[in-house]
């Protein structure tokens, strides 16, 4: 997946960038107390671990299987 089809499915689940600053992204979801923090690299492969952890802190885990 890259970074940013990663940035679409967190915008299409209701996540809104919230804060940037370089290629560092901060998205909300409203009713979510958290940030989620993505180093945005545009067209670039997210390793699969960081795109583990974010779909999982943004409580999207089981939408990595639909690559």
């Amino acid at each position: 997946m890259k970074f940013s089809e990663l940035v679409r499915l967190l915008e299409h689940n209701g996540f809104k960038l919230v804060k940037e600053k370089g290629s560092v992204r901060y998205y909300a979801r409203e009713g979510w107390e958290k940030l989620i923090r993505i180093d945005f690299h545009g067209s670039k492969e997210v390793p699969k671990g960081t795109c583990n952890a974010i779909l999982k802190g943004a409580g999207l885990r089981g939408a990595d299987e639909e690559r």
